[in-house]
């Protein structure tokens, strides 16, 4: 989501502004920020610093969620930067671009009808936005509060876009949306009963667009009929990013997430029964109150659904959260040191799943010289050949490792 927003930013300036590089030579420096942990937070100061003692006279602005929930407070810490724009405002960039102090931190903006100026650097796939902001009250995160509530982008406009990128020879869309499943559920205008599955089904029937892929879906909106479209719609890429957050029922209920471990297993197995389907998950360790039993439960979830990504992090505090004010916080030490277990676990069946796939055919689509990603998300790499960029080829597995898979052209 990031991504896309900063892309936009970009879009939005290049009638004023052309695009560097190199530090040095800028007028504009500008930072889009996560705050979804702690360390990105951190490191925008830090990056701050070192870019004004590189580049004195650039004007520095600051974007995103940080910008959200820190909004002045980031000029008083960095009195050179000169504007903050929250992320629920990246429409308005040229509102503040050449004010000075300028601080536009509005979580409830609606800019879900406002058509950005589009660039993307992938000639053969881009990100499309399709909601903005979350309703969930997930005891962890800090996104409803720097991204505001949730509200669905206007079908119609989603569909034309998709449709110009199709026109300029984009094969992949990846469907953005914090909880993409649950689209629909609110417009800011008038808008006919739609959900994610029915958005599906229109973008599928755009010609041109060859692979669809979305995230993050939420496993709570998991429904037999999202379900059904993502196995039979041969469109839809066959990977799926499944957010876990804990294997324990009494630690998903902490975290307020609205469902429970039997009902994640319950829709993974569901989706394994897709032919080379691919899961990638997230994972918190050490959430406040998790136990030795808590932590075991979520390896057993590991070990039966067998991911094949697992992005796992230590639990981080972060600002306006409740779960930054339990008292039974989990050491560091401690949550370290599951981390490390968990990873070890990971990274034995990611052995397993990786040597799984030598013998195997995948269509990859050519995104680079001698390398691509399968249907199902893997990184695949062959020996290149100028005239195969853009295209769907198909590639047989020869090796792998953890990480990448080493195939030949058929």
């Amino acid at each position: 989501m990031n991504v896309k927003d900063s892309e936009h930013i970009v879009a939005e300036l290049l009638d004023e502004f052309t695009p560097t590089q190199n530090p040095k030579e800028a007028d504009l420096i500008i930072i889009n920020t996560c705050s979804v942990r702690e360390k990105p937070v951190a490191k925008l100061f830090s990056e701050l610093g070192a870019l004004h003692k590189e580049n004195p006279k650039a004007r520095f602005g600051v974007c995103g969620c940080t910008a959200s929930h820190m909004g002045e407070e980031i000029i008083k810490k960095a009195p050179y930067v000169s504007f903050v724009l929250g992320a629920r405002n990246v429409s308005r960039i040229k509102e503040v671009v050449n004010k000075e102090k300028a601080v536009i931190t509005d979580i409830d903006y609606d800019d879900t009808t406002y058509i950005f100026k589009n660039i993307h650097k992938n000639p053969y796939k881009d990100f499309v936005n399709i909601m903005v902001g979350c309703d969930k009250n997930c005891t962890f995160c800090i996104v409803p509060k720097t991204r505001g509530r949730e509200l669905s982008i206007p079908m119609d406009l989603i569909l034309k876009q998709v449709e110009n990128l199709a026109s300029e020879g984009v094969k992949e869309i990846t469907l953005l949306g914090q909880n993409v499943n649950n689209y629909g559920k609110r417009f800011s205008i008038p808008h006919p009963k739609v959900d994610f599955t029915d958005l599906l089904r229109e973008v599928s029937k755009i010609d041109g667009i060859e692979r669809i892929r979305f995230t993050s879906p939420h496993p709570l909106h998991a429904e037999d009929k999202f379900l059904d479209e993502f196995a039979n719609n041969p469109k839809i890429c066959k990977h799926i990013h499944f957010p876990l957050q804990s294997g324990s029922t009494k630690i998903l209920k902490s975290m307020k997430r609205g469902y429970s471990k039997e009902w994640f297993l319950n829709r993974a197995e569901i989706i394994r029964q897709i032919p080379d389907v691919a899961i990638s998950t997230d994972i918190i360790v050490g959430f406040p109150g998790e136990s030795e039993e808590d932590f075991k439960e979520t390896l057993e979830v590991i070990k039966k659904v067998r991911f094949e990504q697992i992005f796992s992090f230590v639990y981080s505090p972060r600002p306006l959260t409740q779960a930054a004010t339990f008292k039974n916080q989990v050491p560091k030490e401690i949550a370290k040191k599951r981390l490390y277990t968990l990873q070890e676990l990971h990274s034995k069946i990611l052995d397993e799943i990786s040597q799984n796939q030598i013998g195997k055919t995948y269509k990859v689509l050519v995104e680079e010289e001698g390398m691509g990603k399968s249907d199902n998300f893997f990184t695949v790499k062959f020996k290149k050949d100028k005239s195969l960029l853009g295209k769907i080829i198909d590639v047989k597995i020869k090796d792998a490792n953890k990480h990448t898979l080493y195939g030949e052209v058929i």
